[in-house]
């Protein structure tokens, strides 16, 4: 997912999609655990991708802390 995706999205679809790429994650790491899939580096994608939606939050949370100010 690239930055300018993620950052078209408002806040409530950025909670929602991080919900919903944790749960993939969870599904897939349990997939490869019991036997091997076919690209394991879905996995790291999928990481950074929860990081980088966790990370546009946090710096919308501080920008309307700061206007609050």
């Amino acid at each position: 997912m690239k930055y300018s995706e993620i950052a078209a999205l408002s806040t409530e679809e950025l909670t929602a999609r991080v919900g919903e790429e944790k749960k993939n994650l969870t599904k897939l790491k349990f997939a490869h655990a019991v036997s091997a899939i076919e690209n394991p580096s879905r996995i790291t994608k999928i990481r950074k991708d929860i990081a980088r939606l966790t990370t546009e939050l946090t710096k919308r949370k501080a920008a309307a802390v700061v206007a609050e100010a």
